[in-house]
């Protein structure tokens, strides 16, 4: 009788401690999720939301409109770069700069990281419009660097090097929250660990592959879902700086999704269709990250 008294009041404690998330989690994420798939596929044109008569079925003609839609790729294109600087530039140097100060190899550690990390204290709107002056233009500072390295004639920047200067302001910008993160966790490795391999004979490389590497596996996972999951949503600072011009060629698939619900004639089903879209594709990248990992630490 007093365990199966204690097990209800168990039960009941859970129920009161798991409810409030859980009613958060369906009503803020679950719910927002499931209805933009829901107005992906009607009809819907404005009026209220909720009104069920507002709704037609539209099948999958949202998706068949933007997978025929050229900008879509264009956006998606641009997309993938922002992944592959995020992935394959700001982790690597975020470890390599917190790998750096951890071990002491430079002095004034601490302005050092106080430098790097300074960019995301910055708002992205002020970021975006300062280098947009720097980028943009018929006397921007990129058109300059492209006169003396490509074409001392140009008078505009080619259309497959206007995203150059985004990713280069992305990479700038947050390879400091990856430096901080790796600089917090190469701090919780056991020095006495380093040291007894330094004692056995073990170079910084072979310290750095052996024993800091695997230590930091997890992190390193982490860090590309975040770069990956931010990437596919990054909007403030591609908008300020260029918001997709000249032509779209530097839009992506936030500012893409936003031209089609807010300007001009709003295409609802067809910006919910981009999103669900967007969540489709992190969940891939996500689920390839994961795999990824699992192969190599079963491989060693």
């Amino acid at each position: 009788m007093r365990d199966s008294l204690f097990k209800k009041e168990e039960r009941t404690a859970y129920i009161v401690l798991v409810a409030p998330a859980l009613l958060l989690y369906l009503f803020v994420m679950a719910f927002p999720t499931v209805f933009s798939v829901f107005l992906s596929m009607s009809t819907y044109r404005g009026g209220r939301v909720l009104d069920l008569k507002n709704h037609g079925f539209g099948g999958l003609a949202a998706y068949r409109e933007i997978f025929t839609d050229p900008f879509f790729f264009v956006a998606l294109k641009n997309n993938i770069y922002i992944v592959l600087i995020s992935v394959f530039g700001q982790i690597p140097l975020g470890f390599i700069l917190a790998y750096i100060l951890s071990r002491g190899l430079i002095k004034k550690t601490g302005f050092f990281q106080t430098m790097i990390y300074l960019p995301n204290v910055i708002s992205a709107v002020i970021i975006g419009i300062l280098f947009s002056r720097f980028f943009l233009g018929s006397h921007s500072l990129w058109l300059e660097i492209v006169r003396m390295f490509f074409n001392p004639e140009a008078i505009y920047i080619p259309s497959r090097m206007d995203i150059i200067p985004v990713l280069v302001v992305i990479l700038w910008m947050y390879t400091g929250i990856y430096m901080l993160i790796f600089l917090a966790n190469l701090q919780k490795i056991d020095t006495s660990v380093i040291e007894a391999s330094k004692i056995d004979g073990a170079t910084e490389m072979q310290t750095l592959r052996y024993i800091i590497l695997p230590a930091l596996s997890g992190v390193i996972v982490t860090c590309a879902i975040l770069a990956i999951s931010g990437s596919l949503k990054s909007f403030d600072l591609i908008f300020v700086m260029t918001e997709g011009r000249p032509a779209d060629s530097t839009s992506v698939l936030s500012i893409y999704m936003y031209k089609k619900a807010f300007r001009q004639a709003p295409n609802y089903p067809v910006a919910n269709a981009i999103s669900t879209v967007m969540v489709i594709i992190c969940f891939i990248l996500i689920g390839v990250t994961r795999f990824t990992e699992k192969r190599f630490s079963s491989g060693d």
